[in-house]
């Protein structure tokens, strides 16, 4: 019997229709399903809303909940996330060192990565059923914190990771380096470093250039900075890059895809390089980047 997981945003009210509705798809065609916390909420809560056609006497699925970050152990062959971006991206993560597909469903507002829109649901996992869906395989980024010479945290971003400086309105400085040469010692409230796929997230607010998501690079984009010299940079995905902080008027954060933070002080250094693992995102066919650009960001309008 194949294992669907899914993943929910939560306070989405809407779940409390879709979610039993999606069970109930599954179950007819003798899926089982594992979901996190907050999907397993909203099931037993909105499960008189099920209204599909798994017709009369049709099998109930076999449905498990456990934490979002165990579900990768159960080894799903296809998870469904249900919400925005970041729903995505914290799922992403999860799954990171899986080959497992995801099938993102938007129900944010800008929906840049979850490009498949509700309505196209069923659709789109029918594809999946009869081997004819589209899968952009999308690359992370393998960071690692040093703290006194000793790596401390690592972590897998689909998105970035950016050092920045914290809540007083003060620079802070940075020393980056490439594949261990010295680039530049400067002034900024922060530095991005970012994947293809990140290049149209805070990377493109910051001025950074929007990169295809099959090009193999990294961005390196300060924010802000105090010198008109200092410019984004597009490196070879093999670079091994890295941050140092020189000095901070208060406190500086490590922050991964805009979730997960951790502060950093003086001397401390944060690894770069491009990861082993990598993204399946499913689509009902390509969408093309510049598709994306045109519906979601008005790119190209007068």
């Amino acid at each position: 019997m194949p294992l669907a997981g899914i993943i929910s945003k939560p306070q989405k009210h809407e779940l409390e229709t879709i979610l039993p509705e999606l069970r109930a798809w599954l179950a007819h065609r003798g899926w089982s399903c594992v979901l996190d916390r907050a999907s397993a909420a909203y099931l037993r809560d909105g499960a008189q809303h099920a209204s599909v056609d798994a017709g009369a006497g049709a099998p109930q699925p076999d449905c498990e909940s456990v934490e979002r970050e165990q579900m990768a152990s159960r080894k799903p062959d296809l998870v469904v996330v249900l919400g925005g971006d970041g729903t995505l991206l914290a799922t992403a993560r999860a799954f990171a060192h899986t080959n497992i597909p995801l099938l993102s469903v938007n129900l944010g507002a800008l929906g840049f990565l979850t490009e498949v829109p509700l309505s196209d649901l069923y659709t789109t996992l029918q594809a999946w059923c009869d081997g004819t869906a589209a899968i952009e395989t999308r690359s992370m980024m393998h960071a690692e914190l040093f703290c006194a010479g000793e790596r401390t945290r690592q972590w897998d971003a689909l998105n970035d990771v950016v050092v920045a400086k914290g809540t007083i309105a003060r620079m802070a400085d940075f020393a980056v380096e490439i594949d261990q040469q010295p680039i530049a010692t400067f002034r900024a409230d922060g530095v991005i470093l970012s994947t293809p796929t990140g290049s149209t997230a805070y990377n493109l607010s910051a001025h950074g250039p929007i990169v295809m998501p099959t090009v193999n690079a990294m961005l390196v984009t300060p924010i802000c900075p105090h010198l008109l010299t200092i410019r984004p940079i597009v490196v070879p995905g093999e670079s091994a890059i890295s941050v140092r902080v020189v000095g901070v008027p208060n406190q500086t954060y490590l922050t991964v895809d805009g979730q997960e933070a951790v502060p950093m002080h003086v001397g401390d250094q944060v690894h770069c390089r491009r990861s082993q693992s990598s993204v399946r995102l499913l689509r009902l066919q390509p969408n093309g980047l510049f598709n994306v650009l045109r519906s979601k960001l008005k790119w190209g309008e007068r």
